[in-house]
């Protein structure tokens, strides 16, 4: 099982090198280049610090990290942000990280096939070719991180669960894995998790027929999700203020995927048709699964594989689920975009047709097996060719470059035996990947942000302060994405993280839905063309506009949005500013009277009170007060639910300014009163008693599990029966 474990990671590791030989920046993309990696260097730069990085009241719209992507429960997350600062490469360490992840993932589908029952050879080969699935490979592994770290541990925890029920393990890989899933804080492996296991427990009561063993699994499950409650707590809780929202469900067509694009799971050369940011035929091979998938069905012996029908009954399950999941609906609650679970569709495929091939594959009756591969990969060619007719050659030579291979595999199978098969099968996986990769050039998804950091600050303005950012991404033309160009002068996403510099916004799918409508600010920082106006508009409660409620620096305009701007007199307390070399990009505004951020703490306005010594932290402002006749004070704050205040230990309310701005009023006859305003993740509490519950109860079953282990290891074993040969192996069955 080493040698084959070996196998797998190795062939894992050369089609991710060959997918680096077609595109060197396929690891660093899309998402991954303008959020993951920049949340990395700035949880890194603030653990290095001293700082839980929960709360960045400077970055507004994207700072509360507790409700974003940033992993900030999971160590290994956590380790990666810390290690993330060390390594002035950003490409390269993304790509690193992902081939790392790719190993683990591989090696997980391979311990979950061997959990039911598969031979090692069909199971390094699933191990192989799951990474390199479409999906997974287009946009887990190149730009949505946190899906594909959360798969990657989830196969692991799939696999122990198994082996868990079937006495073959204990306890606390189970735990660990699912905890390490459901903490790297994105929702779907979260979900993809609770159904995984629903199926698993639901299969394996089906094979076993036994209460205590599913219960066990149940139980475990149940701990670990306690554990991994404070991981999504803050979310729902802040739900009713971010665009997400918890409880919406519609159906649209947006990456909703017909099931009839199953048919083209193992044409390499397929191009879905169905609605994305693209269109409607999209230019990724994005419900590609495995060249050898479908034609393979040809080569088992159904007859006998009926004889595991109930012990494979949880991943027949999954499958089931996971094909209605992709046709819709389109969103329900935080989950949106079906087509994101095309990989757990594409994972429990191959778990089930590599398990199946292993223990049941034949090559007796070649001819009509043959003639049925033959049929099944015509079928493939039409639905390709239906989807995407432009490209009907090329269809035709990858239809004919699979019937060349499997023949070939069937041939070696007659010859050599299966694990020379299994060799040339996942030998296969890193040219296709190779030639898929290459030819989705130039990919349709790179934002071609830089990747060392050292350039990036050299190239950058030396921005100290809070800026506020105005300017549409959309509005860089191709050309100009460059160091030299746009990006010398311009942060969008989390870029600003790379630079080390502080700007309102940044990447969220989370983002604060009134802060947003104040300023039009999307989820990339983009704004309105509106939004200079907006900006400096007096909000009517106060009297200021929002740069002054926000004590922000600087305000940068791009030229591209507002190419008169500097025609105009700067606002009032303001002026124009000059940075040679930035001029065709930006033009900045500064305050006349110099920097604002940090004078006064951050405490914005007051009315009403007088404002002495302040002490502050991200998540704590402690002011000294005076307020003979009572008042109100106004933070430099976005009121993210969790707050709270109190007034020489006494509770006061919040309320809030425009919906945004956290504000607390001071009653009459206070003096030389601290008010402490303190933040903290909602239902922080309840989740680290969940968590104490979770951990508590993973205890007593380990301590069960050993109790019975010992028990097992007291008492004599029985002498197993003999059983009878049956007929010749089969040649694709491996053994060994």
């Amino acid at each position: 099982m080493l040698r084959w474990a070996l196998v797998c990671a190795a062939g894992v590791v050369a089609a991710y090198s060959a997918v680096l030989l077609a595109n060197s920046r396929h690891f660093y993309t899309d998402d991954t280049e303008a959020q993951y990696a920049p949340l990395w260097v700035m949880t890194g730069r603030s653990l290095w610090e001293g700082r839980f990085p929960v709360l960045a009241p400077e970055h507004w719209l994207a700072g509360n990290y507790a409700i974003e992507e940033a992993g900030l429960l999971n160590p290994p997350q956590l380790l990666i942000g810390l290690l993330s600062v060390t390594v002035d490469d950003l490409a390269l360490y993304a790509t690193l990280v992902k081939l790392m992840f790719g190993v683990i993932l591989g090696l997980g589908v391979y311990r979950v096939c061997l959990a039911y029952g598969g031979r090692p050879a069909w199971s390094a080969v699933a191990g192989v070719a799951f990474p390199c699935s479409g999906f997974l490979l287009f946009f887990d592994a190149a730009s949505w991180m946190t899906a594909f770290t959360g798969t990657a541990w989830l196969v692991h925890a799939w696999a122990s669960g198994v082996r868990y029920t079937r006495g073959r393990g204990g306890p606390i890989p189970v735990f660990v894995f699912l905890y390490l899933t459901i903490s790297v804080q994105y929702v779907f492996p979260a979900v993809e998790a609770a159904v995984l296991f629903g199926c698993v427990l639901v299969g394996e009561y089906g094979y076993r027929r036994e209460w205590a063993p599913v219960l066990r699994l149940a139980l475990v499950s149940v701990c670990a999700g306690l554990a991994g409650l404070a991981t999504y707590l803050p979310s729902l809780l802040t739900a009713d203020v971010t665009w997400r929202g918890a409880s919406e469900i519609h159906n649209d067509q947006f990456l909703t995927v017909p099931w009839s694009e199953s048919l083209n799971a193992s044409l390499p050369s397929t191009l879905p048709a169905f609605t994305s940011w693209w269109g409607y035929v999209q230019p990724l091979p994005m419900v590609y699964i495995a060249w050898f998938l479908v034609p393979a069905l040809a080569f088992v012996d159904w007859r006998r594989a009926r004889d595991a029908a109930r012990e494979l009954m949880g991943p027949a399950l999954f499958a089931v689920l996971m094909l209605l999941w992709t046709a819709g609906p389109g969103t329900m609650g935080p989950l949106r975009w079906p087509a994101r679970v095309l990989p757990m569709l594409a994972l429990a495929l191959l778990v089930l047709v590599c398990v199946l091939l292993g223990r049941y594959g034949t090559v007796s009756g070649i001819r009509r097996r043959g003639l049925a591969a033959g049929a099944l990969l015509v079928l493939l060619l039409l639905r390709s060719l239906g989807a995407a007719p432009e490209i009907a050659v090329a269809h035709l030579v990858a239809a004919a470059v699979l019937g060349a291979l499997g023949a070939a595999v069937v041939a070696l199978a007659r010859r050599h035996g299966p694990a020379a098969a299994c060799l040339l099968t996942l030998a296969a996986v890193a040219p296709i990947a190779y030639v898929q990769v290459l030819a989705a050039q130039p990919t349709p998804m790179s934002w071609e942000l830089p990747a060392k950091r050292s350039e990036m600050k050299a190239a950058f303005p030396e921005f100290d302060g809070t800026t506020l950012q105005l300017g549409d991404r959309a509005l860089i033309p191709a050309g100009d994405r460059t160091l030299g160009g746009a990006y010398g002068s311009l942060a969008f996403g989390n870029y600003a993280e790379n630079l080390e510099l502080d700007y309102v916004g940044g990447y969220t799918p989370n983002g604060h839905f009134h802060f947003g409508h104040l300023l039009c600010m999307r989820w990339d920082s983009s704004v309105c063309p509106d939004a200079y106006r907006r900006a400096f508009a007096p909000e009517p409660e106060t009297g200021l506009p929002p740069v002054d409620l926000m004590l922000v620096d600087r305000v940068v305009l791009q030229r591209a949005l507002y190419p008169v701007a500097r025609n105009e007199p700067a606002p009032t307390g303001w002026k124009w500013v000059d940075y040679p070399g930035h001029e065709n990009y930006i033009e900045v505004l500064e305050r006349e009277s110099g920097p604002v951020s940090g004078r006064t703490g951050r405490v914005a306005h007051s009315e009403g009170v007088e404002v002495g010594a302040t002490t502050e932290s991200a998540t704590t402002s402690r002011v000294r007060v005076d307020s003979p006749t009572g008042g109100r004070l106004v933070f430099a704050r976005l009121g993210w639910p969790g707050y709270r205040a109190h007034l020489d230990g006494r509770p006061l309310p919040i309320d809030v300014v425009a919906d945004s701005f956290v504000a607390v009023d001071i009653p009459p006859g206070t003096r030389a009163g601290e008010l402490d305003l303190t933040w903290r993740p909602p239902g922080w509490k309840i989740g680290a008693a969940s968590a104490a519950m979770g951990v508590l109860g993973l205890l007593v079953l380990q301590a069960a599990f050993v109790t019975t282990a010992r028990r097992r290891r007291d008492t004599p074993p029985e002498l197993p029966a003999e059983e009878p040969v049956a007929g010749q192996p089969d040649l694709l069955a491996v053994r060994s």
